[in-house]
């Protein structure tokens, strides 16, 4: 009878320290501000960002806008040593805006990065390469036509299409935000079928939505949008859509979102692109929580943001050719 109390005895025991040691797990806060440190300089007008399972950062440059195909996508080692993966893609100048490339996205040693003026996805394996190789031939690299079947669907008036981010579903098929057509593609992965998943309504002014973020946190897309001209403060949301393509919305009263990233908690991390007057004004860029909390200044038109492991964020800045470092 003693032998079986103390067994009993020892199996609570073990069973409440299990219980306290999960009490007493400290969540990760969310953070309330960062703290910046250079990462990169001197890029040609960068718009999108990943990082690779490595610990590479990727990042796309639309070039010089002089109507020449300098825009390329580029590999920056954690130490900071950039090395040019593929260039040769069309840069264009519009309305005073460099164009052509657009984001980008990582997944088990393949890159897949859009191309929005052409109307392309293109999807390369990256897997064998390193720091300081030849850069690789466009024309190597498989590509997919997206805006033919965007335009196809008259989604806009007039019709539009610029493939601009993507991100993976739960059912691992490939999701695209058209800042164009307004509207989420489905890429179906074991045929390359697309179709439209979703559409975004206009602002209450009556102006285009233009989604320029999108990722998935489990349950549900969040997208993030830009809106058209003239840019109206407070009018970008975010969007989410669930995994059936129905669209709501998630937060409001933005203004001019470029890029959307996850936090620890799955909460989402927006990046405002500026204050717009006669142009986009230099240093009004931020990066700024679901609440619409500062968490961080000073920027000159960020695009695109990712988060690499729980606290250590990466922002870019179109305008001053650079990536930030942020953590908190």
């Amino acid at each position: 009878m003693r032998k079986l109390f103390l067994t009993l005895s020892i199996a609570v025991f073990a069973l409440l320290c299990q219980h306290c040691t999960k009490d007493h797990v400290q969540p990760i806060p969310e953070p309330t501000a960062f703290q910046s440190a250079p990462f990169a300089s001197n890029l040609k007008a960068p718009i999108g960002i990943e990082a690779d399972d490595k610990g590479n950062i990727w990042v796309t440059e639309a070039g010089t806008g002089s109507n020449n195909k300098d825009a390329s996508v580029s590999m920056i080692t954690p130490s900071g040593q950039k090395t040019v993966f593929v260039t040769g893609l069309l840069s264009e100048t519009n309305q005073g805006s460099i164009e052509g490339i657009s984001k980008l996205l990582y997944r088990d040693g393949k890159l897949y990065f859009l191309h929005g003026i052409s109307g392309l996805l293109y999807i390369a394996d990256v897997s064998g390469f390193k720091s300081g190789d030849a850069p690789v031939s466009l024309a190597s690299i498989p590509s997919y036509d997206l805006k033919t079947f965007v335009e196809s669907k008259r989604l806009t008036d007039p019709v539009n299409s610029n493939g601009f981010e993507l991100a993976f579903g739960p059912d691992n098929n490939l999701y695209i935000v058209d800042a164009g057509g307004n509207a989420i593609i489905k890429r179906d992965q074991t045929n390359g079928n697309l179709s439209v998943f979703a559409t975004f309504p206009k602002t209450e002014a009556g102006d285009e939505a233009v989604p320029t973020g999108i990722v998935y946190d489990g349950s549900k897309f969040l997208v993030s949008t830009l809106t058209g001209f003239p840019f109206i403060p407070g009018a970008a949301k975010i969007f989410q859509v669930t995994t059936s393509g129905v669209v709501s919305m998630y937060k409001g009263k933005f203004t001019t979102l470029a890029g959307i990233a996850l936090s620890a908690n799955n909460k989402p991390i927006v990046v405002q692109h500026g204050a717009f007057g006669m142009g986009f004004t230099a240093g009004t860029g931020k990066v700024v929580d679901e609440n619409g909390n500062t968490l961080f200044d000073n920027l000159s038109q960020p695009t695109d943001i990712i988060r690499i492991g729980e606290k250590t964020y990466y922002v870019l800045s179109y305008k001053d050719g650079t990536i930030s470092k942020l953590s908190y």
